[in-house]
């Protein structure tokens, strides 16, 4: 990481100095803000630490818990969201004390004593080399500690208001013209302290309390699709056992029904999920009564001829399996107000809702966050139109679609009994093809304003348009330090453009030098139109050039000024934006990228937005022109 560029630092580098709001943060809850953010789960807390980086902006967020979340439900983290927590900073830490999915065991009805069930295959984790990043497990409680740490550490020192439940909303006749249109009532939920109500006025509310979502309900938004027909016990215990994989994630399929196995972070804890079977009609949820004894008695009888003798369950519930998704993650009603510009946004579960099994929701909860908060950001900090914020439910609600549909294939396989399948195998095939889905690395964004057509693509095979930018190995000419290119990519809004050299050696002529020397100097580059005046170069965007030479055959001062951008009141020139590929593991060659060279766009939020020529300095301008304006 970088410091010292703004005056020496003796203390935490990760914590900045306070900026903007920061200075003089009003310790409660004023009466105005930029950005309200209800709700304090995976969503709300990533989209307050996103938007922490805009001390400009703003933001804050209400729990109505008096306190930080001391146990969370969710637990799988897929290895795109460990390379999201790459850019806040904290995935090696979260990595340490996690539970590290290497392998996952298939057990099965045993054909030869259809009373026990014997284990019939062991896939290993990432079986293609998705990711660089593990598929972890660990508590959501702890996940939100590192946000909020993040959060604290920003620019903005933004911390979660707590005590405080959502109870309505109002947004304005005339919200274009008006300071704070959305007036939001709140209720006071401290414990000692006398309940009572007030109102705060907002630009922006984001809405990410949940499945039972006020906010949700507020906009007259309503969660449509499947109903729960499959009910589960889920517990998280400690205890002893015979069964050999019990600290290897499992699925389980006997005669008396099915569990999905899941070791916990710490060594001795891990969490079922255990099959109660389909839910009668007219139940009237009489089944979330089904008392913990039963859970247990049900998770012996299905895991016989092994042992699970409980001695503590830290958490445990009953929830039926539903599939629902509303129709816009946003209060805007298209048909009938196309041209309008949305003031609350809907995030996790307060706008999709599935199974736990496929261990999704967290994952797929945060990108929401992720998304909605660069972009709120770029609004409120003047960089981008509100035009930046009709993209929020247009990428996110199909997102949320295939999740449901992954989870509906998936909860569907795990609940069908094994005499049931045509395959016996068919479990486990499935678990290993739908690996990259899994893994968080499938979606892709269509066109937009943000993400641009395919025309260019051959230039960059493998850094689809639309998905997630794909990290490599390079080399960091100024250090020699051979790194993940992709990691470089922090969580603080800006704009990410890298520069793959042609073949001309570093200082000769070449189409990047005059690609370069552009980006520098023309009133038309997007870099000179939109960095502010009195602001560092890079403050908008992060430009780096990979060149394709050996690192020993040139110098960081060979490439030109663009790369070496002044910052901080000393105007330091910042080195590391300078790459060279690796001769034995060539990002070119591994990333399909044409050796006359190519410009990767990527947005805050690491995905790919545009592939562009080198020599086409025009292509840029005009993407960027109607985003920043």
């Amino acid at each position: 990481m970088q410091f010292h560029h703004y005056g020496y630092v003796s203390e935490n580098p990760r914590h900045h100095a306070p900026a903007g709001i920061g200075v003089d943060r009003p310790d409660e809850l004023p009466d105005t803000m930029d950005v309200l953010i209800i709700g304090s789960g995976p969503a709300g807390m990533i989209a307050a630490a996103q938007l922490s980086m805009f001390p400009n902006v703003h933001t804050r967020l209400v729990e109505r818990r008096p306190h930080r979340l001391g146990l969370g439900q969710a637990d799988g983290i897929q290895a795109r969201s460990v390379e999201t927590f790459q850019a806040f900073g904290f995935a090696t830490e979260i990595t340490d004390e996690a539970y590290r999915i290497t392998e996952m065991s298939f057990w099965n009805q045993d054909p030869e004593h259809p009373e026990n069930i014997i284990r019939t295959g062991r896939p290993i984790d990432d079986e293609f080399g998705i990711s660089e990043f593990p598929h972890l497990i660990v508590n959501q409680a702890r996940v939100l500690d590192y946000f909020a740490r993040f959060a604290a550490n920003s620019p903005s020192q933004l911390t979660p208001d707590y005590g405080w439940e959502f109870v309505g909303l109002q947004i304005s006749d005339d919200p274009e013209n008006e300071e704070y249109p959305v007036t939001v009532e709140l209720k006071r939920t401290m414990p000692d302290e006398e309940e009572y109500s007030r109102f705060v006025r907002t630009r922006y509310v984001i809405g990410s309390d949940g499945a039972r979502s006020q906010v949700r309900r507020s906009i007259n938004r309503k969660l449509q699709g499947d109903a729960a027909n499959h009910a589960w016990g889920v517990m998280d215990v400690l205890a002893n056992s015979d069964f050999p994989d019990i600290r290897t994630k499992c699925a389980i399929h006997s005669k008396h029904g099915s569990i999905l196995h899941i070791p916990r972070e710490g060594g001795y804890l891990f969490r079922m999920y255990v099959d109660l079977g389909v839910v009668p009609a007219g139940d009237q949820g009489a089944i979330r009564n089904t008392p913990l004894e039963a859970v247990i008695r049900k998770a012996n009888e299905i895991t016989h001829p092994y042992y699970v003798d409980v001695k503590e369950v830290a958490w445990h519930s009953i929830y039926e399996v539903g599939h629902r998704l509303v129709d816009a993650f946003d209060d805007v009603d298209l048909d009938i107000n196309p041209d309008g510009h949305p003031r609350i946004f809907l995030t996790g579960d307060a706008c999709h809702t599935h199974s736990a099994k496929a261990g999704q929701g967290m994952n797929v909860s945060m990108q929401d966050g992720f998304n909605i908060g660069w972009k709120l950001g770029h609004v409120l900090d003047g960089r981008a139109s509100e035009e930046l914020l009709r993209t929020y439910s247009g990428e996110r609600q199909p997102a949320a679609q295939n999740l449901i549909d992954f989870d509906k294939e998936w909860s569907t396989l795990m609940a069908t009994p094994l005499d049931q399948l045509e395959d016996p195998a068919a479990i486990e095939k499935y678990y290993v093809e739908a690996e990259e889905f899994a893994a968080g690395f499938l979606t892709t964004y269509e066109q937009n304003l943000i993400t641009g057509g395919t025309e260019h693509q051959d230039l960059a095979t493998g850094f689809p348009i639309g998905r997630r930018f794909k990290s490599h190995r390079a080399m960091r000419r100024c250090d020699a330090n051979v790194l993940h290119l992709g990691h470089q990519h922090y969580a603080d809004g800006r704009w990410r453009i890298y520069a793959f050299a042609d073949t001309p050696a570093p200082g000769q002529p070449s189409k990047l030098t005059d690609w370069a020397h552009w980006l520098h100097e023309s009133a038309d580059s997007p870099v000179r139109a939109h960095t502010p005046a009195d602001g560092d170069e890079n403050a908008y965007f992060d430009v780096k050039v990979i060149y394709q030479q050996h690192y020993h055959d040139f110098d960081v001062t060979d490439a030109p000024a663009a790369f070496r951008p002044q910052v901080g009141p000393h105007r330091l020139k910042n080195l590391e934006n300078v790459w060279s590929a690796l001769k034995e593991e060539d990002i070119f060659d591994a990333r399909g990228i044409s050796r006359e060279g190519a410009v990767i766009v990527v947005r805050p939020d690491q995905y790919v937005a545009a592939v562009l020529p080198l020599d086409d300095t025009q292509a840029l301008a005009d993407f960027f022109a109607p985003i920043l304006g």
